[in-house]
């Protein structure tokens, strides 16, 4: 079975509508890395010329390969990545090898038609 790894850069308010989102279009979990920091386009400045560098969440979804497009159209959506330049990104990756999901391909294949 083949899988792509999905990362999306979200803010807080957006990591429940992202996370419900891609369960329901597909996913079968996600792992949360807290208060990444990065920066965008522009450099946001705060009082004193300091830079600001306000944190993310990290999501990561490991899923199926066939879902891989219906999961991230949805995180798209629900994180609403394509509104402005500020509001996060997502990527996709393709995965040579992943251990530890022998239950979880149990599962998708009996979710999935073969190929």
């Amino acid at each position: 079975m083949k899988f792509k790894l999905i990362m999306a850069m979200v803010d807080d308010g957006r990591i429940e509508a992202v996370l419900d989102a891609a369960r329901l279009a597909g996913a079968t979990g996600a792992t949360i890395i807290p208060n990444a920091r990065g920066q965008g386009l522009k450099r946001h400045k705060t009082f004193f010329g300091l830079e600001f560098l306000g944190p993310r969440n990290i999501l990561l979804f490991l899923v199926e390969a066939r879902r891989s497009e219906t999961v991230m159209d949805a995180i798209t959506e629900a994180g609403g990545l394509d509104e402005t330049a500020e509001t996060g990104i997502a990527l996709e990756l393709d995965v040579t090898r992943a251990t530890g999901l022998e239950e979880h391909i149990k599962v998708l294949s009996e979710q999935l038609p073969p190929v």
